[in-house]
């Protein structure tokens, strides 16, 4: 009897020493986010730097929230600043990869703010676009939705514009606001740019890589987030494929594998070349390689509408 009653309480001692190995195994893997360093993101083709894109007026504007305002950081490492110039100390690999390589007449301005959401883009940012002559090329550089997802965190009841913790049902008719808002938006910038512009219009990327449980970031639970998530960036996405003049930079899918689980090499996303975290500590923000990566994705975005001989790019 005795052996018996051994041997049971041995069996269930293994499965508790199992379960609570694998509990803290997790719990290890989501605490470690080793950030790297060097270059981060897809490579950039020199080729398409070798000689002017246009030598048209060329004004860039950056519109929308901190990613575009570059909040955390460091001096003159936003993938704005990146985009019209190369830093002192930039990677060999990038040299004179950059707007100002290519566009002689560049002028550049951004009107992002950290914290804003799209319903500030529309009513605060776009409305400082002066109408440009017929000369000016536009070229829009824009993120936007993000911290209508995220906001407040929690902290409080889900309203549009700060929709943590909605469910899909309550957040419905904020998402179909959002889908007229962004066609307001992209047309009135439109409108600025008489002479012809391209936007690049970010999507929003996932800090979870695709898991959902944004729990482990230290935000409260939010079963329908993941939801929630998809459905703006099926809106941001369908907006580009009804204008010819909007451009998708998927951001979304260049991230996954490089947030809260970058280092758990059993996920789906994960990133055996640069298995690192992107984002800054506050979870919504990259950090400079992340930053690193946004500028390569969207100077690829721009080299394939705007080299020469490409049928997007506008005639002078």
């Amino acid at each position: 009897m005795k052996s018996v009653r051994f041997k049971r309480w041995s069996i269930i001692a293994s499965a508790l020493v199992v379960m609570a190995c694998a509990a803290v195994g997790d719990w290890w893997f989501n605490l470690r986010r080793p950030v790297g360093t060097g270059p981060a993101g897809p490579a950039v083709d020199a080729a398409g730097f070798e000689k002017p894109w246009t030598t048209r007026p060329v004004l860039l504007v950056g519109i929308g929230d901190s990613v575009t305002a570059g909040f955390g950081a460091s001096a003159g490492k936003s993938y704005f600043n990146r985009l019209v110039t190369n830093s002192e100390d930039e990677f060999p690999a990038m040299q004179d990869l950059s707007l100002s390589a290519v566009l002689p007449n560049l002028r550049a301005t951004n009107v992002s703010v950290s914290g804003s959401t799209s319903l500030q883009h529309l009513r605060g940012q776009i409305p400082k676009l002066a109408i440009q002559p017929t000369n000016v090329l536009g070229l829009i550089v824009m993120t936007t939705g993000g911290n209508d997802i995220i906001h407040n965190y929690g902290r409080s009841a889900p309203v549009e514009g700060a929709m943590y913790g909605a469910s899909r049902e309550q957040a419905a008719p904020w998402t179909k606001n959002f889908t007229a808002r962004l066609e307001t938006m992209l047309s009135a910038i439109k409108e600025s740019f008489p002479g012809g512009c391209h936007i690049f219009l970010a999507n929003i990327y996932d800090p979870t890589d695709g898991v959902g449980d944004i729990q482990n970031a230290g935000l409260p639970t939010w079963p329908d987030g993941p939801l929630i998530h998809a459905e703006y960036n099926r809106i941001l996405s369908a907006s580009a494929d009804r204008h010819p003049e909007v451009h998708l930079v998927d951001i979304q899918h260049e991230f996954l594998g490089h947030g809260i689980h970058c280092s758990q090499f059993w996920r789906e996303h994960y990133d055996q070349v640069d298995p690192h975290y992107w984002y800054n500590d506050n979870l919504e923000d990259p950090n400079n390689r992340g930053y690193d990566a946004l500028r390569r994705l969207f100077l690829n975005s721009m080299a394939n509408v705007l080299t020469p001989g490409h049928p997007g790019t506008p005639s002078p």
